[in-house]
C-alpha cells in the first residue's frame, strides 16, 4: 500500500502538521515535533518522510485539499462545518468510546480525563473506569485536531498531557478561547 504525506505550515505559534493518507482518506494527522516517534504515529521504523513528490507533483490529493480547507478555516479561528474523511486504525472498542466522546466535544468547550471516565462506566454498567485508563486512550489518537483531543483536559482545568507537545494544546485552546491552568 501506497502511504503519501503533506506537509502544512501552521501559523506562527504552532508546530507544523504532517498529513497522512493511503491515497483515499486521511490516516494521520500530526504535529511535525512528533515525526520521530514512530509508536504514536504507528509507522513502521524505517518510515521516512519523503515531501519530494509533493514539490514534483503537479496537484496534490483531494483529501489533502479537503484537510488543507478544513486547517486553514480552523486556524482563522472558524469551527469548520464539513469533516475531511479520516480512518482510524487499530481502533480498539475502547479506544472507540473514548473517541467518540472526543468527537462530541463542542468548538470552545473541554471535557476531564475523569468526565469521559465516569460516562464510559455509566455507560457500560460499571461503578468505575480509570481516569488514566481514558488519558492513554486520548494519547493514542492518530488524527489531531480534527479528533479534539486537545480539548480534552484535568479535572482542575489543568494544562495536561498531549501527544502533540503541551505548546501546541496551550495554542489550540487558546485559539478557541478555552479557559485553562497550567501546572
Amino acid at each position: 500500500m501506497m502511504i503519501f504525506y503533506y506537509k502544512y505550515i501552521t501559523p506562527e505559534n504552532f508546530d507544523n502538521l504532517i498529513l497522512v493518507s493511503d491515497g483515499q482518506v486521511l490516516t494521520n494527522l500530526f504535529f511535525e515535533s512528533l515525526s520521530n516517534d514512530i509508536k504514536i504515529n504507528n509507522f513502521a521504523e524505517n518510515n521516512k518522510f519523503d515531501f519530494s513528490t509533493q514539490k514534483k507533483s503537479k496537484g496534490i490529493l483531494p483529501i489533502f485539499v479537503q484537510t488543507i480547507c478544513w486547517l486553514n478555516l480552523y486556524f482563522y479561528g472558524k469551527q469548520p462545518d464539513f469533516t475531511p474523511a479520516y480512518r482510524t486504525d487499530n481502533l480498539t472498542p475502547f479506544r472507540e468510546k473514548v473517541q467518540n466522546h472526543i468527537l462530541g466535544i463542542s468548538w470552545g468547550k473541554t471535557l476531564s480525563y475523569n468526565d469521559i471516565a465516569k460516562q464510559i462506566a455509566a455507560e457500560s454498567g460499571i461503578a468505575k473506569m480509570s481516569a488514566q485508563a481514558v488519558g492513554n486512550a486520548v494519547g493514542w489518537n492518530p488524527i489531531c485536531i480534527i479528533i479534539p483531543c486537545h480539548r480534552v483536559i484535568s479535572v482542575d482545568r489543568k494544562v495536561t498531557g498531549y501527544s502533540g507537545g503541551i505548546k501546541n494544546k496551550i495554542e489550540l485552546l487558546k485559539l478557541e478561547k478555552i479557559k485553562y491552568k497550567t501546572i
